[in-house]
């Protein structure tokens, strides 16, 4: 919600602003900047998902015959390594990329029903 409140200041300043498109490359840089952090959290957000399949692709897997039990250390070793991206020690994960962006979207929506209640 905070992207297109900034992308309709954005149209409203190009239509109605006193400089034009001076300004526009003043708002683009954080536009563009929340856009390439939104998409590297959600690639590794996707990454850390797929992380969590590999131990039923290995056990899927066969070896030959006598490695059912090497196959399950590697299977168990996976599992408790916990592999995925992780930031200061939280795994980075499409649940919780969804829940931060809801609630900034909650944070856009209460500042920009301020900001137009009080422009009213």
């Amino acid at each position: 919600a905070v992207l297109p409140l900034m992308l309709s200041g954005l149209a409203h300043d190009i239509a109605t602003g006193p400089f034009g498109y001076k300004e526009v490359r003043y708002q683009l840089v954080p536009v563009l900047t929340a856009c390439g952090a939104a998409y590297v959290v959600v690639a590794a957000a996707k990454i850390s998902e797929k992380c969590t399949r590999v131990p039923s692709l290995i056990n899927a897997l066969s070896f030959g015959s006598g490695t059912e039990r090497a196959r399950q250390h590697v299977v168990d070793y996976i599992v408790s390594s916990g592999a995925g991206f992780y930031v200061f020690g939280i795994r980075v994960t499409m649940e919780m990329v969804l829940k931060f962006a809801y609630g900034w979207s909650m944070v856009g929506v209460a500042l920009g029903s301020r900001l137009l209640g009080d422009g009213l």
